[in-house]
């Protein structure tokens, strides 16, 4: 088998970097790129009235499900109503070979939740003598089902077929996550899912969701409702309440993506205090209440009472064992103005070193969490602030100058993910998904012992002018091109190559309801 054969001669037109006057789609390619895939120009029609997933180990509820979606997806384009695409053309192509079934086979008893730990490797084979999916676990198993969807293509004579394949396949990095804030514009939950799914077609697995922050607390708490009576845009139409919680969380469960909170403290949280009397800074000017608040109070002990039974609260809701705990731009003008907490910081001994006083904060922060069994992720600040952090800590760098930053994380034995060249909602005219192909979140000096604490990255989408209007649009195709960075081998890196398989996946995600734009220019979907 040769591995992509003929790929240069699906090119309509040259391309070159920066510049692609029209690009026609691959098919029946996979994105993110496999491993290893070797093909062959050898086909079998795949007809909806002739072939089954068959299911030959393990089974349990994430299986049987996925196994109702991939046939509505490969078949129906993941609607109700049949594709154009999937009509029965075994009769007209009779004299063709027919695949029949795929076997599913998982080896080991699902995990309810997928988590950092999770196996993702699958073994994908169709051929003559037998067709089969193999992984040793449940999410590898999902991601070799959505990896066969994707191979499937429609031929010129108006037939589904697929290619005699074989791929071995796994993840380069364990952490593969969009972030998406619900803070600044609130985004509905039929957003959410869409976007749930437009990350499962990628082989994203963390949703990080920024759900709250200073402009609005949507976040409806179990035990604390008066957080988003008083701190939500709208108290009742403008939340998430704990069913649409538990259902996004089941509805990404099942996909195998990780739901990761954000609640962002001591600063970004305006809001927190609308509800909770006492937990925000009061600022003053020349010993007189400007009416303003700043970051969380951390001279009050109720603070850390608070935080204590909240966290408690979000460790139960959030199945997963990471909280994402903020840490980032903190504001010291409220804190110096206030002679509480100046008092308190004489007291601590802590001098006019507001850095010390933030370190205090989210060092109790953190410890609140470990004793609650959870883990953190914090913003880069933490660090760079010398907290005495946690080892099963993760550090999320976003600042520029990333390079050294994630020299000094890992060489402090701490595991990092990287975002800091990936703010997705910092656009601009023409192709710009070119370089957040290009980067390589292990290109920094370091040990290979350093590099292995790179866990993965996130692409980021702000808020600030992004809502359920356009954030589709504006983060699709582009995070795809930070899906396959950090999915795909380190080699796979041939932006030419990658302009002609995203153009297919950009059409493919379409048919299944992504608003995706245009990646390349002018092209067309057939």
């Amino acid at each position: 088998m040769n591995s992509m054969p003929g790929l240069g001669l699906l090119l309509t037109a040259s391309i070159c970097f920066g510049c692609i006057e029209t690009a026609a789609p691959r098919r029946g390619f996979p994105w993110p790129q496999p491993a290893s895939i070797s093909t062959t120009s050898s086909s079998f029609v795949v007809s909806p009235n002739g072939f089954r997933f068959r299911v030959v180990g393990v089974t349990c509820d994430i299986l049987d499900e996925a196994i109702v979606r991939y046939f509505r997806t490969v078949f129906y384009d993941g609607k109700e109503r049949p594709s154009r695409r999937s009509k029965d053309s075994s009769l007209r192509f009779q004299a063709q070979k027919h695949l029949a079934h795929l076997d599913v086979e998982v080896q080991n008893a699902c995990e309810k939740y997928p988590s950092l730990d999770m196996d993702e490797s699958y073994v994908l084979s169709i051929s003559d003598t037998r067709s089969y999916l193999t992984a040793k676990n449940i999410w590898g198993a999902l991601r070799g089902l959505e990896t066969f969807s994707q191979m499937i293509y429609l031929n010129e004579d108006g037939a589904l077929q697929v290619n005699e394949t074989e791929i071995v396949d796994k993840p380069r990095f364990a952490w593969r996550g969009v972030l998406l804030d619900t803070s600044r514009h609130y985004m509905s939950k039929r957003t959410l899912l869409e976007n749930l799914d437009a990350m499962v077609q990628n082989k994203f697995n963390v949703f990080h969701w920024h759900i709250v922050d200073d402009q609005s607390f949507p976040y409806q708490s179990r035990d604390f409702p008066q957080m988003s009576l008083k701190g939500a845009y709208e108290p009742y139409r403008y939340i998430y309440t704990q069913n649409d919680i538990r259902e996004i969380i089941e509805y990404a469960r099942l996909r195998g993506i990780r739901v990761i909170p954000e609640f962002d403290s001591p600063g970004h949280s305006l809001s927190w205090g609308k509800g909770i009397d006492g937990l925000l800074t009061k600022c003053y000017n020349h010993g007189h209440f400007t009416g303003g608040y700043g970051p969380v109070d951390p001279s009050q002990s109720f603070t850390f009472l608070f935080f204590k039974m909240f966290i408690k609260e979000l460790s139960e809701v959030f199945k997963d064992s990471y909280l994402h705990l903020g840490g980032d731009e903190v504001d010291f003008s409220c804190w110096k103005s206030n002679s509480n907490v100046t008092e308190f910081m004489q007291k601590m001994h802590f001098g006019n070193d507001y850095r010390k006083l933030e370190s205090y904060y989210i060092g109790r922060i953190l410890n609140i969490t470990a004793s609650l069994e959870s883990k953190a992720v914090v913003w880069q600040e933490v660090f760079d602030n010398n907290v005495t952090i946690h080892p099963d800590t993760v550090v999320q760098v976003w600042k520029n100058g990333e390079k050294k930053e994630m020299e000094a994380v890992t060489g402090r034995h701490l595991r990092t993910i990287l975002s800091s060249p990936w703010y997705l909602n910092r656009i601009s005219y023409g192709i710009d998904w070119h370089p957040f192909y290009s980067i390589d979140p292990q290109d920094f000096n370091g040990t290979d012992e350093q590099k292995a604490l790179v866990i993965g990255g996130e692409a980021c989408m702000w808020s600030e002018y992004a809502d359920d209007s356009n954030v589709i649009s504006r983060l699709w195709p582009r995070a795809c091109a930070v899906a396959e960075r950090l999915w795909s081998p380190k080699n796979v890196k041939d932006i030419n190559m990658a302009a002609v398989r995203l153009e297919e996946h950009r059409c493919r995600m379409l048919r299944r309801g992504i608003n995706a734009e245009p990646p390349n220019g002018p092209s067309f979907c057939p």
